[in-house]
């Protein structure tokens, strides 16, 4: 298998210098069967071989230049540094390079893509028509560039027809140990992120978005959010939010598709897990009561959701935030 790991100037060094090690260091744990025979090869590229310049100023050394790649099994984006507005730059002059991505995925190569990153697949064309994901601050602006693109809203990682893309300029992780898992199976990938000590979940975004981000610039969001909240423990299903919101249930399904990519019932299930992290956070009530003020009468209900969206129990994410704030 031969992995290619994209460097171009302004990207994060973090990113590709990450994903060339622990690709590395995944390749040094699976990489010698017994037979000696070796399972993939890792090559750092830009499109001329010449070396790239990150954000910094600093120079990153790579092995090979992508024009001289015919084939290879996956390629990995990294992210670029946000300008000074916090947007992804103009990748415009990096035409060659999504062309050349826009090759090899016609081929059957897997395209990886992470935090914005995910904008250099968008260019090559790749995002059209597909679910993907970016990290939460990102996600107004991809729908903005890539109109056509399915953008599912603040997701860890989104798996479409070869394209996989991830949320957070950490994602990087998610993704090898991904491509890990997708080439040679979950053992590996276990064994992969066990010697890296790194764990195989992809990380929610779910618990760093602030509350209310994605409604304050939109008014008929903002005012469903407004009703979920108030609703308290009041059942509230998407008929209920619909009248409330004097419309009918097909119109606010169509909205919040258009605006955040999610099913009501999703939508509600979201505005409640905001609320239950607040008061996990911020009080010391049970995890019944803490279901209950969220909205949810049954228990099991509230910790299956919660899990879902956040990928830990009610009770991990107490522990995990008391200790984040205990030492930061």
């Amino acid at each position: 298998m031969k992995l290619v790991v994209i460097g171009s100037d302004g990207c994060l060094a973090s990113g590709f210098v990450g994903l060339l090690d622990i690709l590395w260091l995944a390749g040094r744990a699976i990489n010698n069967d017994a037979s000696g025979k070796k399972h993939f090869h890792v090559i750092a590229a830009s499109i001329d071989g010449k070396p790239v310049v990150d954000w910094h100023g600093r120079r990153l050394d790579v092995d090979r230049a992508l024009k001289s790649i015919a084939t290879c099994d996956a390629i990995f984006i990294p992210g670029y540094v946000p300008d000074a507005d916090g947007r992804p730059p103009d990748l415009t002059a990096l035409a060659p390079v999504a062309a050349w991505i826009r090759r090899q995925h016609a081929r059957g190569t897997l395209v990886y893509a992470s935090c914005s990153g995910v904008f250099l697949a968008g260019q090559a064309g790749l995002l059209d028509g597909r679910r993907c994901t970016t990290t939460w601050w990102l996600h107004d602006e991809m729908k903005l560039r890539f109109p056509r693109a399915d953008a599912a809203w603040a997701s860890a990682l989104v798996e479409d027809r070869r394209v996989v893309t991830a949320g957070g300029p950490l994602s990087w992780i998610d993704l090898a140990l991904h491509a890990v898992r997708k080439l040679y199976g979950a053992d590996l990938a276990r064994i992969a992120a066990d010697f890296a000590v790194v764990d195989t979940a992809p990380s929610s975004q779910a618990i760093y978005i602030p509350a209310g981000h994605l409604a304050a610039a939109n008014p008929f969001l903002m005012d469903a959010e407004r009703i979920v909240r108030m609703a308290g423990r009041t059942p509230l299903n998407a008929r209920d939010l619909a009248e409330r919101l004097s419309t009918s249930e097909r119109t606010l399904h169509r909205r919040l598709q258009q605006i955040s990519g999610e099913s009501p019932k999703n939508f509600i299930d979201r505005i409640r897990f905001e609320t239950a992290k607040i008061l996990l956070e911020t009080g010391a009530e049970s995890l019944k009561q803490v279901a209950a003020n969220a909205g949810y009468s049954d228990d099991a209900s509230f910790r299956r959701m919660f899990k879902r969206l956040s990928g830990m129990t009610p009770g991990a994410y107490r522990n995990w935030f008391r200790a984040r704030r205990e030492y930061s």
